[in-house]
């Protein structure tokens, strides 16, 4: 059976990993007190429907009845036929954690009794002599069902939740806890590390998460502050395995586009490329010459990545000639996006800014380049870019949950959103 508590699942865990070191997280997660209830209620239904399933075993006993003497009796053939726990609660205790009661369970059985002595008034005796030796028995069973489920199937859940999550071939990502949680009277905060790591060497990220000022909000069940230092690890971390490389052709643009990639059109730009090599293809290498970071703001988002461009013509015997190198910068503005189990974005291309670092075809004017590397950069690149960033990373989240009602906005340093959560 299905376990069913998001917020509950991910507070106990926080609570009972052993920390041996604290640092500023570059992701945080808030559970708040609406998230709690939920949680309370998904995990009260699945212990209820786990302890309707209790078997009962059959029990037997005596006590003496003045004049009658020695009374036994048999409870046999029990039947639960259900299991109430109309009180229960999670309340957060400041700087201490949680506190989980649940108190007047009720349950219906049906079942057999014997008594070797019969008398009519007998039956009354049962709440006198009976009834605790009963309620013994049931609490017994109801304890040791309990810890069964905690053991079977909470304890299992709870590792669903991700403490590494491989995102590719290159990186992964670290949701480790860096703190102990914070309880609060209306939220508990899990402070996660939240870094992209290489999965071929894992080495320190030369810079330090930022401090996150997690505003007081709590009309939503979790709240998840990820920092500009969890998106800029991922710059990092690609960068370093030079896989932020791009290559365009001719291929890939459109036939009914004028600007093709060939010496042809770039002869209007550079007069002698036509020259030393007349109609032939051309291709452009984009790469990183830096980690591209994130800045994130009051309602804005913005990369300024700087790359090299090293444009190359193909010759008849599929080799290739370099050409000329520019270096590039330019304002990018970003556009995340959080779907029920992911984080993903877009980038909107600005102006591109030139310079020219080295010429294999003489001295020519970069500036004129500036509209065909726009062309390129915006209709070509930025179309690729963004298909792999709408795959998305996953989020750290339990198993068969997702997200809804959900909320975005950017602040200093760090992007907030916040969603209502539901188990699938």
């Amino acid at each position: 059976m299905a376990t069913r508590h998001l917020a509950l699942a991910a507070s106990v865990l926080a609570i009972c990993m052993v920390l041996t070191r604290a640092t500023k997280p570059g992701f945080v997660a808030r559970i708040t007190v609406k998230g709690l209830d939920y949680a309370r209620q998904e995990g009260i239904a699945a212990l209820q429907k786990e302890l309707a399933k209790l078997k009962l075993p059959d029990f037997s006993g005596s006590f003496k009845v003045k004049v009658l003497g020695k009374v036994r009796y048999t409870f046999y053939s029990l039947n639960l036929r259900s299991f109430q726990l109309p009180s229960s609660q999670i309340a957060l205790i400041p700087n201490v954690g949680l506190k989980v009661s649940i108190a007047n369970a009720f349950a219906q059985l049906t079942g057999k009794w014997k008594v070797k002595k019969r008398f009519l008034w007998l039956y009354n005796l049962f709440h006198k002599k009976i009834e605790s030796s009963f309620r013994r028995t049931m609490e017994g069973k109801v304890c040791e069902a309990v810890t069964s489920f905690v053991t079977t199937k909470l304890q299992p859940y709870l590792q669903t939740l991700p403490v590494t999550a491989k995102i590719d071939k290159v990186a992964g990502i670290d949701y480790s806890l860096v703190a102990p949680p914070t309880a609060t009277a209306q939220s508990l905060d899990v402070n996660l590390k939240g870094e992209f790591f290489s999965l071929a060497h894992r080495s320190a990220v030369p810079f330090a998460p930022p401090i996150m000022a997690f505003p007081v909000d709590h009309d939503r069940m979790v709240y998840f502050a990820a920092s500009s230092y969890f998106f800029n690890t991922a710059g990092f971390v690609y960068h370093t395995a030079g896989v932020l490389l791009f290559e365009i052709t001719d291929a890939m643009i459109p036939k009914e586009f004028k600007f093709h990639l060939n010496t042809s059109t770039f002869s209007a730009f550079i007069p002698q490329l036509e020259k030393m090599y007349p109609d032939k293809l051309m291709k452009l290498r984009i790469k990183t010459s830096s980690p591209p970071f994130l800045t994130i703001a009051p309602g804005n988002l913005s990369l300024t990545p700087v790359v090299d461009i090293q444009a190359y013509v193909i010759l008849p015997n599929s080799s290739f000639v370099p050409i000329f190198l520019l270096s590039v910068t330019s304002s990018v503005s970003v556009k995340l996006m959080v779907t029920s189990a992911e984080i993903g974005g877009t980038l909107e291309l600005g102006r591109l800014q030139l310079s020219l670092k080295h010429s294999d075809v003489g001295p020519f004017s970069v500036q004129l380049l500036q509209a065909l590397m726009n062309f390129y950069g915006s209709s070509i690149l930025i179309p690729r870019i963004n298909a792999l960033l709408r795959e998305g990373f996953p989020l750290p989240l339990p198993a068969r949950v997702q997200l809804s009602n959900l909320v975005i906005q950017p602040r200093q340093n760090f992007l907030l959103f916040g969603a209502d959560v539901r188990y699938i």
